[in-house]
């Protein structure tokens, strides 16, 4: 089975994709904007209305019904990176490195970002962890490798978190966030999700820290914002406390596919419009 939409295939017209130093010198000015991006058709329809696509290893449970993020693999990243740029003219692409992949040591972690640039084309990886990453992170951007971080709320420790609560409401826990953040930037990092925090976290290290920082369940004084796009768009009935619908996709799947269901099975479609007659 094919379907030809040529409307899926980005305009030929060029158009300058945005640079990662782009990204790090919009610190403090007009807010950031990402969301994420899975498919050709997906990066082709946001592209426009966004400065950076994220392919988020929160792929896992939208595209693959999976629990976490943890069984995500390199050949899912890989294969879902390259739709997406192929699918985006504009925003820059990030991609997440899956969970096992760059955790061992620096050079691992080297070997897995290099593999998901080259099979992708995308401009720069996100890996998650704050002082204990510092190191690799500071040794992929010697070496040309754009790493965004991500700190506070960090999926793929799903396990040793205990679950996906706010972090940040002890005095301990907001000391070592606020350092997690400052020692990836002092290493590199181009930008930081900071993610599930108390707000006066995200705060603190939206001011202490020289590169932008993306929140998602943090604050509005972020230097950008960043949704799970499926989420943005109403696909799911329940969704985590810090997200806004700004549609209401699920609804619309569900009556499209009821009233196609309904012409199937009454023979209104498909019609003489719908096939091919013979030529008289």
């Amino acid at each position: 089975m094919s379907t030809f939409q040529p409307e899926a295939v980005p305009a030929t017209t060029p158009v300058r994709r945005i640079t990662v130093p782009a990204i790090r010198a919009a610190k403090g000015g007009t807010p950031l904007v990402m969301l994420t991006a899975y498919t050709a058709r997906t990066a082709t329809l946001l592209d426009p209305h966004c400065d950076m696509l994220l392919v988020g290893d929160s792929l896992a449970q939208v595209i693959y019904g999976l629990p976490s993020t943890v069984p995500v693999t390199m050949e899912m990243m890989c294969a879902h990176g390259a739709a997406v740029v192929r699918g985006a003219a504009h925003a820059l692409v990030v991609i997440d490195m899956p969970f096992g992949s760059y955790e061992s040591s620096k050079e691992a972690a080297f070997a897995s970002a290099a593999r998901i640039l080259k099979e992708s084309g995308a401009s720069a990886v996100k890996l998650e962890g704050g002082v204990a990453m510092a190191e690799t992170i500071a040794f992929l951007s010697a070496r040309g490798i754009p790493v965004m971080a991500h700190v506070g709320l960090t999926p793929q420790a799903v396990n040793a978190l205990g679950g996906y609560g706010a972090r940040g409401r002890s005095d301990a826990e907001a000391a070592k966030i606020v350092g997690d953040a400052q020692a990836v930037a002092d290493a590199g990092a181009f930008a930081i999700v900071i993610e599930g925090v108390v707000e006066p976290i995200a705060v603190a290290i939206t001011q202490a820290v020289t590169c932008p920082t993306i929140g998602i369940g943090a604050s509005a004084l972020c230097d950008g914002q960043v949704l799970v796009s499926e989420d943005m768009l109403g696909l799911f009935d329940r969704t985590p406390r810090f997200v806004k619908a700004y549609g209401t996709m699920a609804g619309g799947i569900t009556d499209a596919a009821m009233r196609f269901a309904a012409d199937v099975r009454s023979r209104a479609f498909p019609t003489a419009a719908e096939t091919y007659q013979p030529r008289s």
